[in-house]
């Protein structure tokens, strides 16, 4: 399976192709309940002239150039620099590139994916009617994959209006326009295939699926609804070979709205941060903690001196909900958060020890990304230890292991030395290293207060029971089936 790009472009494409990556966002809006038109034709008459060819270029060096996926050293980049000197003179050449876009404003605002365009030195737009305008970069948000120009034209420009992505269901009838190829005003249809995709883009993913047509080219071009309204920016695909499969993907105009907004207000995004690593509440985590339905955003760590620190909020907290809005699931929470207005105050609802609480905090801005996920130990294991439980191997710290396996003097707990292969805590990611911080959420100095613990709560009728690791410095908690 390949997560495949739409755009195309003859250096960049086909050095992307060698890895099979390439990127794409499809923006979608919903459609109310109704069965497919008899034909499309007029609506893709109606809304043809807003969207544009994306033509770009910049000047590339052969010798810097990079193989995505092969180490530096590997001898294929001495293959390839020798076959492109050959080729070429090593000299530096301009290279083209092709995507999509479409106008939001009469005055000549455009959207499209920022992989269309980022790098190069040369832009232009083409309207379906041939006319070919120059276009300057208002802003750009890499972690969402979106772009917004300026092309100035003596009339108004023809343009189309963003949806609702929120109203979107699956199923609803959907075409996407573009240049596919560079075969500019492609109109493809198809159906909503799912919503709130996670493609491991970033922390931002949201993306809408559709089986629209979508291939290389088309990156930047809208997803329209059977009102002519965008609802989405064609982003991505998956496909073995490149072309359409009927799976692509697209960022939706609830992420795409405050993109824009911002941009053309700052030139710049600006986000909103509370200062919180998170992790995702798995059933385990749920049933351990007494929270019926595993849904929220676990807390593994907080940042001293941060919005959530000063509002109260501590490890082991699961945040329900956010300025009013629920988070059903980990990935909820960062998208959220960034929307919301820098310097505003929201209640941010959370479940600790069996009780559900609210908090206000104080909204800041996010100047680097947080690290949301813990980084583990790759300390090796040790020998055979007195002590086992749960498949893991315990022992008291002391100077010696702290040493040894690379645990600071402020970390306090009991240490995981060994971990049978075939237990629940190994596939759960618990390695030898990690430091158990508590059990049940109750603090242990020794391998005999994991022990007890462990046993008090098998006596109670608990299926699983949380750890509180520490990997790193890094916070993160584990459940896991007693018994396993």
């Amino acid at each position: 399976m390949t997560l495949t790009a739409s755009g195309s472009g003859a250096a960049r494409s086909f050095l992307s192709g060698l890895c099979g990556v390439f990127l794409a966002a499809v923006f979608v809006f919903p459609a109310f309940a109704r069965s497919a038109p008899d034909s499309f034709a007029d609506l893709a008459e109606r809304l043809s002239p807003a969207v544009v060819n994306i033509s770009t270029s910049q000047v590339l060096d052969p010798r810097e150039m990079e193989i995505p996926g092969v180490p530096e050293d590997s001898p294929l980049n001495d293959f390839f620099d020798e076959f492109l000197e050959q080729q070429q003179g090593g000299r530096p050449q301009r290279v083209q590139s092709l995507g999509s876009g479409f106008v939001i404003d009469p005055d000549g605002i455009v959207i499209t994916n920022n992989h269309v365009i980022d790098g190069a030195d040369r832009i232009e737009v083409t309207f379906i009617d041939g006319t070919t305008l120059p276009a300057e970069v208002e802003g750009t948000d890499p972690k969402t994959d979106l772009a917004v120009l300026r092309v100035k034209s003596d009339k108004k420009l023809p343009y189309v209006e963003l949806g609702d992505s929120d109203k979107a269901r699956v199923g609803d009838w959907v075409i996407a326009i573009g240049n596919p190829f560079g075969l500019g005003g492609t109109v493809t249809a198809g159906i909503i295939s799912a919503l709130n995709r996670d493609i491991h883009a970033g922390n931002y993913d949201d993306f809408i699926q559709t089986d629209a047509a979508i291939n290389r080219g088309n990156s930047g071009g809208p997803l329209f609804d059977l009102d002519g309204r965008v609802v989405g920016v064609n982003s991505a695909i998956i496909s073995p070979s490149g072309a359409s499969v009927g799976i692509g993907f697209a960022v939706p105009t609830s992420t795409v709205k405050p993109i824009v907004d911002q941009i053309l207000k700052y030139g710049e995004t600006r986000r909103g941060w509370i200062g919180v690593r998170i992790q995702t509440v798995t059933p385990e985590i749920a049933e351990s903690l007494g929270l019926g339905t595993a849904r929220g955003a676990l807390v593994a760590g907080v940042s001293p001196g941060g919005p959530a620190a000063a509002a109260g909020l501590e490890t082991g907290d699961i945040v329900l909900a956010f300025d009013g809005r629920n988070i059903e699931t980990m990935r909820d929470l960062p998208r959220v958060v960034a929307e919301a207005t820098i310097g505003s105050s929201a209640d941010v609802q959370i479940f600790r020890d069996g009780e559900t609480l609210t908090r206000r905090i104080e909204v800041a801005r996010l100047e680097n990304e947080d690290d949301e996920t813990p980084e583990t130990s790759e300390t090796e294991p040790a020998g055979p230890e007195k002590t086992v439980v749960l498949g893991l191997g315990l022992s008291e710290l002391n100077d010696d292991l702290r040493r040894r396996f690379g645990v600071s003097d402020e970390t306090e707990g009991v240490l995981v030395t060994d971990v049978d292969p075939l237990s629940a805590a190994a596939e759960k990611g618990v390695r030898p290293g990690d430091v158990i911080v508590q059990v049940a959420q109750r603090a242990v100095s020794s391998p005999e207060d994991v022990e007890a613990i462990v046993l008090s709560e098998e006596k109670s009728g608990r299926n699983s029971v949380l750890l509180r690791l520490s990997a790193g410095g890094n916070i993160r908690f584990v459940a896991l089936r007693l018994g396993g």
